[in-house]
């Protein structure tokens, strides 16, 4: 079959044809429906009702499992996956049908071309050329159905793709409902078999208050009949001597009872007090490193902290010893990498009372921390910003930028090209975290580089203080030198 351009479809004209025979008649430029009936006879077809395209239909159903997805529970999605496969599987047969109707239609354009062909050998001059131009728009509709064709393919398979989705999403629906079920079972039974103990406990109980019940009143019963027996035995004078010392017990029995009551009221007042003075104050802040932690007064008559002795303490576990950090002695303390995994307790001490406070737990430690300093150890030489807020016990009153550099044999401080401190790693070098101070503790750190020379660093950061204090034990450790705060050293050996 001769191709023709498609130029030449779109530059075709579309007045009508004239009549080539009594059969044929072409009316518009677009191919027409038709079927071949009996003794080869053209019938029409009449235009049946107009259906949406299987990409509309396919993009108006994911538009509405979309819209209802949020709303639906876990059944209601389940038979909604399966009502879309089940509109898939109506799809991909109408495409079939369809696919079947173009091939139909490709048959006839054939015959209807050979038709042509033959009609041409026997036709001259304007009906010849008439009968050449119908060709041609034979071969352009044919082009065009083919086109259509693969549109249809195209159509066919997203149509098949979505079923194939919609398979998964239905049999993953019914595995999640099949799950929740048999989850929900597990629960309920639980809940009866719980029922069941208590209600188990609630009757023995009740069996046992029975059983006592009945008990005391026939013990009673048998002591009265005893006395009595064992007074009817006995000489009056005896008997008599008896209730005397029985009376006198009884008032002994008296006096005890009074003091006992006293000495219950005593102790009633003394926890009393203990209690009170227990929850006068409490802790405050997260107990996690690159926090701090506040002793807050929780009541109108707490005395003021700043009037009262406070004392902080890290514990290795609940019962341990406790050890002194010395040093710490305000209301605020941030904890510093050598408390993470103990507990901290700070002891306040007022009108001769001790007042403790715990942390409910062990010091979290800072997420990602770690994962940080393992980077920084593969360097040989780390910086970091800080600002000099003390000098040797003195408040420095410059606020400008100096740099740490925390290395694997030394550690030193410059300003600029000044350096401040330079030292190696030694016994005499102390390192720890601000042992005191306001917010900014949580970013601070006391650095004795040696024995008359000490800085109060504040860094960019949490993280960056941490780092750097945790950087500089690892290397100062890799020289065999335990780095630490001050009367730190022999927890650090132990």
């Amino acid at each position: 079959m001769t191709r023709v351009s498609r130029d030449f479809g779109n530059t075709m004209q579309k007045e009508a044809v004239p009549a080539l025979s009594a059969d044929v008649i072409f009316a518009s430029s677009r191919f027409p429906n038709y079927k071949i009936g009996a003794n080869n006879q053209i019938v029409d077809i009449k235009d049946g009702p107009k259906f949406l395209s299987m990409k509309e239909v396919v993009a108006r159903e994911t538009a509405m499992l979309l819209e209802q997805q949020k709303r639906l529970s876990v059944r209601d999605l389940a038979s909604k996956f399966e009502k879309g496969l089940a509109a898939a599987a109506k799809l991909s047969e109408e495409a079939r049908l369809r696919e079947a109707a173009s091939l139909e239609k490709h048959v006839l354009l054939k015959k209807l071309r050979d038709a042509l062909e033959s009609l041409k050998g026997r036709v001259a001059g304007r009906n010849k050329d008439d009968v050449q131009e119908a060709i041609s728009m034979v071969e352009a509709l044919a082009v065009q159905l083919t086109q259509r064709e693969g549109e249809l393919i195209q159509e066919k398979a997203e149509v098949k793709k979505l079923a194939n989705f919609l398979k998964q999403a239905s049999e993953d629906a019914k595995k999640l409902v099949d799950e929740e079920r048999a989850f929900a079972r597990s629960e309920i039974e639980n809940a009866r078999t719980a029922v069941q103990r208590v209600e188990e406990a609630l009757q023995e109980q009740e069996q046992m208050s029975r059983a006592s019940g009945k008990q005391d009143p026939e013990e009673l019963m048998k002591e009265v009949q005893e006395a009595r027996r064992i007074k009817m035995l006995h000489q009056p004078s005896k008997v008599m001597d008896m209730q005397h010392e029985l009376r006198a017990l009884r008032i002994q029995l008296a006096e005890k009872s009074k003091h006992s009551l006293l000495l219950q009221k005593e102790l009633a007042k003394s926890k009393r007090v203990e209690g009170n003075l227990s929850h006068l104050y409490e802790l405050d802040g997260a107990e996690t490193l690159g926090s701090y932690l506040r002793i807050k007064p929780c009541s109108d008559i707490a005395p003021e902290l700043s009037k009262c002795p406070i004392q902080w303490y890290r514990i290795m576990s609940e019962g341990s010893k406790k050890e002194l950090i010395s040093g710490a002695s305000k209301s605020v303390y941030a904890p510093e990498p050598f408390d993470v995994g103990r507990i901290l307790q700070a002891e306040i001490v007022y009108d001769g009372q001790l007042i403790i406070l715990t942390t409910n737990g062990a010091i979290d430690p800072a997420a990602g921390l770690g994962n940080y300093v393992e980077a920084l150890v593969r360097k040989h030489d780390v910086e970091f910003n800080v600002v000099v807020t003390q000098m040797n016990g003195a408040d420095h009153p410059s606020e400008s930028i100096h740099v740490l550099h925390v290395g694997k044999m030394r550690m030193k401080l410059c300003k600029g090209k000044r350096i401040i401190a330079k030292e190696y790693y030694s016994t005499s070098m102390q390192l720890c975290g601000v042992r005191g101070g306001g917010n900014a503790a949580a970013q601070a750190l006391f650095w004795q580089a040696k024995k008359g020379l000490s800085v109060v660093l504040a860094f960019e950061s949490e993280r960056d203080r941490n780092g750097a204090i945790m950087l500089a034990r690892r290397f100062a450790f890799d020289c065999n030198i335990m780095l630490a705060g001050p009367d730190d050293r022999a927890s650090l050996g132990t």
